[in-house]
């Protein structure tokens, strides 16, 4: 059966189409069925881009689209309301910044890695937050956002730069998810072993 030796969705890579929109929404949901319902009463509502909507660990749903910022809002609105009860979270970020988009899919190619910063979040949608504020806070490059794939509904942001901007960022992406009461914890690796490196990039 071709069914059995299908990719499970729930553990591949979330894709994103990459493009960089204005501002950024997202809805999650405790239900795959419900939360499929609110990504298309999302494009139904407003002029917006989909960006993913996909099942994610465990048995919830993303869905994310981008676009200018009043459709966004519109958008997530709707998601909301067709959500309901299964509503897990929601954002709406007005200036996204241009390296969470790159970050979903972890496509970017950082020169150097002199050290490495990481921020984990009990919600996809908090860990959204946390690497817009924390990329916004300091010269840092977004390795990768990592959006509950097979790691229990968790998710967790990655980030490289020098140690003081790296200190900054993270503390920024702390303050950003502590406030939802969604931050499970962190580390900052001054000078990561190089063996390390070809895992991460």
């Amino acid at each position: 059966m071709d069914s059995m030796n299908s990719p499970d969705p729930t553990t591949e890579p979330l894709p994103v189409r990459q493009v960089t929109p204005q501002a950024l929404g997202c809805v999650e949901t405790s239900s795959i069925a419900r939360g499929l319902e609110a990504a298309d009463a999302m494009l139904k509502a407003a002029q917006v881009i989909l960006l993913a909507a996909n099942p994610v660990c465990p048995g919830k749903y993303v869905v994310l689209v981008g676009g200018h910022v009043a459709e966004v809002h519109a958008a997530v609105a709707a998601g909301e309301a067709v959500a309901a009860d299964t509503l897990v979270d929601r954002l709406v970020i007005p200036n996204i910044h241009p390296q969470v988009m790159q970050a979903f899919t972890a496509t970017t190619s950082p020169e150097k890695i002199e050290s490495l910063g990481m921020i984990e979040t009990f919600s996809a949608v908090a860990a959204i937050i946390a690497g817009d504020e924390a990329v916004k806070a300091a010269r840092v490059d977004l390795i990768e956002i990592r959006l509950a794939r097979a790691m229990g509904g968790k998710a967790f942001v990655l980030l490289t730069g020098e140690v003081s901007a790296v200190r900054a960022a993270v503390e920024a992406g702390n303050r950003a998810a502590r406030a939802q009461g969604l931050l499970l914890g962190y580390t900052i690796i001054p000078s990561p072993h190089p063996d390390l490196i070809p895992g991460l990039v």
